[in-house]
């Protein structure tokens, strides 16, 4: 039973003739008739009283006629709203990043919304180490991560270029000074995220390689505490530059620069190399890149090529 075989036996239901049916298709009536009797073999019964003169249906012409209905208007259905999501008034966007990503995603799912306010947007969150694989479990569409993963497999936006910022209250004595050294750091206390990361790796080997003490005093599970912490007057923190960069501007807390400690760190919008992306994830990468475009460093849109 296809279709367009149910669409020809409603037109001779409705029109009550095979003459009028075939006119209104705009096909022979042999052709309709043909049609009907194979839908009414492939189903094992007889649709309409061929001695009725009022093109009467039978029994099992009345019960399949509701479902012809209902299977038509699904048709419609599917097709609107193919024609819904291809035209982003409705949609999916199935996106990942870790706590401190998510910050880089903000602006660019605001943007994105402003335009396309129908399409349902989810991050999911996770440990950026992870994000390739659930890639390949098809969980989501796009993650952000800091770091280049299987260039045969994944394709790789560099999106942000960010920065590590050494954080204090704007009562800490360290406030009042524009530049200190690593080693003018040996006495201080560090709120530190005790999630192990490369970038942690990173800044305790600086201070292994400046000879200098690193007080890990307290360890918060997330960037949003120690942020609170330090604010409160508690110590002193490094954090990425794109996560405290609100705090910094209203002055809740203090960046001090040092040298010894100017790490870069450049974020990317990461997918299946081999993936068909959705027409919500093809636009979105496309507000980014308008967004890159618009605001310019640290934000910028470099597709990375295969090493």
């Amino acid at each position: 039973m296809e279709l367009t075989q149910l669409e020809t036996f409603l037109a001779v239901a409705e029109e009550r003739s095979f003459s009028r049916a075939a006119l209104r298709l705009n096909r022979t009536q042999p052709a309709v008739s043909q049609v009907i009797r194979k839908l009414e073999e492939s189903l094992g019964e007889t649709l309409f009283d061929r001695a009725a003169r009022d093109g009467s249906m039978t029994a099992a012409g009345v019960l399949l006629h509701d479902y012809a209905l209902r299977l038509l208007a699904l048709r419609r259905e599917a097709t609107s709203a193919l024609g819904e999501l291809k035209s982003l008034e409705r949609g999916q966007l199935q996106l990942a990043a870790n706590e401190y990503t998510c910050m880089y995603l903000l602006p660019a799912i605001d943007a994105f919304r402003r335009e396309f306010p129908h399409v349902n947007v989810t991050v999911h969150r996770m440990l950026a180490s992870r994000i390739p694989e659930e890639l390949n479990l098809r969980t989501f569409e796009i993650g952000v991560i800091s770091y280049r993963p299987d260039a045969a497999q994944f394709r790789t936006i560099a999106v942000y270029g960010d920065s590590l910022a050494l954080i204090v209250s704007p009562k800490h004595p360290l406030a009042r000074a524009e530049r200190v050294s690593i080693n003018d750091l040996g006495r201080e206390d560090f709120i530190a995220h005790h999630v192990a990361s490369p970038l942690r790796r990173k800044v305790i080997e600086a201070f292994q390689r400046y000879r200098t003490p690193l007080n890990m005093g307290i360890e918060l599970p997330t960037i949003e505490a120690i942020k609170r912490f330090v604010a409160m007057g508690n110590g002193v923190a490094l954090v990425p530059h794109l996560a405290v960069a609100r705090e910094l501007e209203i002055g809740d807390l203090v960046s001090v620069t040092v040298d010894e400690l100017a790490m870069k760190r450049v974020l990317r919008l990461v997918h299946r190399r081999q993936a068909t992306l959705s027409y919500a994830a093809r636009s979105f990468l496309k507000t980014v890149r308008s967004m890159a475009e618009d605001q310019g460093p640290p934000f910028y849109y470099h597709v990375e090529r295969t090493p």
